[in-house]
């Protein structure tokens, strides 16, 4: 037999995983929607996402060196990258998910462009699953209905998850992501060439931060909140741009998105022969809200468990077989995450514990922490001497904002 494998859902999750199946020889078949998908997002990856998942050049928009955190009294930071040859790659989504998505068909992964309706779920362990679908690449706007039996189904279709449903994994809470994408005039332009832009404040986020990150040839401004009803959202994305006001003076709106973002892992990620990677999982970081590199790897951890436990898809794998993926998931990111909520709750629940924030991230100690764990997404060990310093000062910039008060 060969074992067959639908992967739902074509963003790094979903193609990291398809590329990594079509190249073990196992029987691929990638599933899209909307093959110009672009999700609103920063789009920031870590320099070791460039390395471990062969990005070329091209993709990447700009090298930002310099990151500026500004607090609620637009207190100033800079943090920059000591080391030549780092950078924080800034890339558009459209680009990163069309290159990813167009290598895992190259590999031998069958693309469909096509909207998953249903699963039928079989009542025993060897019986396939029957995926219903509406195939976009044929039959007008209406599409022609089809169906397809597979072995097994990862489900790599974002916050809003159809297969996450038919699989009852379960909900979680979510945040939402708004962004407008704008072209500023090119002397404007120049200002955000290496420099990126993180500002933290109630008027611009009441529990996350906004951001002004440079593109090819314009900034995307936006906002993440988990205040999702429409006024808010509007009220906060006029604050980060009132904010920023005279960097974005002369900019011309090309593009507003938004999209939701999971705040934490579902309850059920492995259900039967049904697995969950990426947004569709819960994978996105809390404090960072990144999210693109854990997709991309989670996606591959996945297709690698499938590839060793069916020996090459000569074998079906099971539930538990599955749940082997979760297993090393956790072992490896579980503490990350718990870190990054600790951080989230402690830092971002005040105006005067952002300030605290923005005070400590002008420390060189925490600034190569911080970056040395976003680069290479290791928590890198200080010197026990250094770790007591960054604990001290932390406790100091809690102390001076008034933010140690319940």
């Amino acid at each position: 037999m060969t074992l067959r494998v639908a992967v739902v859902g074509s963003g790094p999750a979903g193609s990291s995983a398809a590329e990594t199946l079509a190249k073990a020889g196992i029987e691929t078949y990638l599933f899209e929607r909307k093959l110009d998908n672009a999700k609103p997002c920063g789009g920031a990856i870590p320099l070791c996402m460039v390395a471990e998942f062969d990005l070329p050049p091209e993709i990447i928009d700009r090298r930002v060196r310099k990151m500026k955190m500004i607090s609620p009294s637009n207190r100033e930071v800079n943090i920059n990258i000591v080391k030549e040859e780092e950078y924080i790659g800034m890339c558009r989504r459209e680009v990163l998910d069309g290159f990813l998505r167009n290598r895992a068909a190259k590999l031998g992964a069958n693309l469909i462009n096509a909207t998953v309706h249903k699963v039928d779920i079989p009542t025993n362990n060897t019986d396939p699953y029957t995926i219903h679908y509406v195939d976009h690449s044929e039959g007008g706007l209406q599409g022609t209905t089809k169906t397809l039996k597979v072995d097994l189904i990862i489900g790599a279709d974002g916050a809003n998850s159809r297969i996450a449903k038919e699989m009852d994994a379960g909900d979680y809470n979510y945040a939402i992501a708004f962004q407008e994408r704008i072209r500023l005039p090119q002397e404007q332009m120049e200002y955000y060439n290496d420099l990126a832009e993180m500002y933290v404040g109630d008027d611009v986020s009441t529990d996350f931060y906004a951001w002004v990150f440079p593109k090819y040839d314009h900034v995307a401004v936006g906002t993440g909140t988990m205040q999702v009803n429409k006024a808010t959202i509007k009220q906060l994305q006029a604050g980060i741009r009132t904010r920023a006001a005279k960097k974005l003076a002369g900019g011309k709106i090309i593009k507003v998105e938004a999209h939701p973002i999971p705040e934490h892992p579902r309850p059920r990620r492995v259900v039967g022969r049904i697995a969950l990677v990426g947004d569709a999982a819960g994978y996105v970081t809390k404090s960072s809200g990144e999210g693109i590199y854990f997709a991309a790897k989670s996606g591959r951890m996945c297709a690698e468990t499938i590839v060793e436990m069916s020996n090459n898809g000569a074998t079906i794998p099971t539930e538990k077989d599955l749940k082997v993926y979760l297993k090393r998931w956790d072992k490896k990111y579980g503490l990350t995450y718990k870190v990054l909520d600790i951080l989230q709750t402690v830092f971002y629940r005040s105006d005067a514990t952002r300030e605290a924030f923005v005070e400590m991230c002008d420390d060189l100690d925490v600034q190569k922490l911080t970056f040395d764990s976003y680069l290479y997404k290791t928590v890198v060990p200080a010197n026990p001497i250094t770790q007591l310093k960054i604990t001290a000062k932390t406790i100091g910039s809690l102390i001076r904002g008034n933010a140690l008060a319940p």
